[in-house]
């Protein structure tokens, strides 16, 4: 059945307690199914005040996090796989069961030249560990293709879905995003109607990063692939109200979007619903 989420990022830059029980709190009370939680820092993360909080508001949790710096997976494969083991602990702990975001590279780490075949080869071997790892805890993993600007290893869904379809893991899918397919992507239909068999999450974003609906994106084209496609999964309404200062150079976000949370969080729920229905997405 398909679910309407929204970044945290929607309400706040970084995430603590406080803020972060405030987030999830402000994504019920705009009609999300279920808020995106950035997990940056797992050691620093209060699973259990979160988990309480997200059981008094009936929302469900999707999570999403960055390897960090030292932590590119191709060349630190152990720091890597590390760094997502702990947040798989806390996925976990938040009763949980769903990893996506840049769990394969560092955000903002570039070579220079394209991805090696023994740079994939090492992400390949490394997601299957953390896949079987991850599937004990119950939880399903995705990798997220982003623009080159910000990686040099999965720049599209076509790449990605190869990667992923490599792993061969049930509990593996792609992590698309309409921000990163408006700069790398021929167009929006096809890379989300050929890789339907492993693309179950998308961050609706805007090309902007503002409130979606008044940049770029072609959204008649999302959602007539979803629609042909039937696609089921979760889409994740993610625009910045803030910048998150350990992501802000990997993600060049200098200045503020061209929107309030609330504006954010309100129309950008209004327009997903209303483009799903639409599109007979949902009724």
């Amino acid at each position: 059945m398909l679910e309407f989420g929204a970044h945290a990022f929607v309400w706040i830059g970084n995430w603590d307690t406080d803020s972060g029980n405030g987030a999830i709190r402000n994504a019920f009370a705009a009609g999300c199914d279920f808020i995106e939680i950035p997990i940056l820092e797992p050691k620093s993360f209060d699973a259990e005040a979160h988990r309480k909080v997200l059981e008094e508001s009936g929302l469900k949790a999707t999570f999403s996090t960055v390897l960090p710096a030292g932590s590119h997976m191709p060349d630190e494969p152990e720091k890597a796989k590390a760094h997502l083991l702990a947040v798989l602990d806390k996925v976990a702990a938040t009763n949980s069961t769903y990893l996506g975001g840049c769990i394969g590279y560092t955000l903002g780490h570039l070579t220079g030249a394209p991805p090696a075949k023994r740079e994939i080869d090492t992400i390949v071997e490394v997601l299957g560990e953390v896949c079987r790892e991850a599937k004990e805890r119950g939880i399903t993993l995705a990798l997220e293709a982003c623009n080159r600007y910000e990686t040099y290893v999965f720049n599209s869904i076509d790449d990605t879905a190869e990667a992923v379809r490599r792993v061969g893991a049930d509990n593996l899918k792609v992590h698309g995003d309409t921000y990163h397919m408006n700069i790398e992507e021929e167009g929006f239909y096809d890379p989300i109607r050929k890789n339907v068999d492993v693309l179950d999450y998308l961050h609706m974003s805007e090309s902007h990063r503002g409130l979606v609906g008044t940049g770029t994106v072609q959204w008649s084209e999302v959602w007539r692939a979803l629609k042909d496609v039937n696609f089921s999964g979760k889409l994740a309404l993610e625009s910045f109200a803030a910048v998150n200062e350990k992501l802000q150079a990997a993600t060049c976000l200098w200045r503020p979007t061209n929107a309030k949370p609330e504006v954010l969080a309100g129309e950008g729920m209004k327009f997903l619903r209303d483009g799903a229905r639409e599109h007979g997405l949902i009724t």
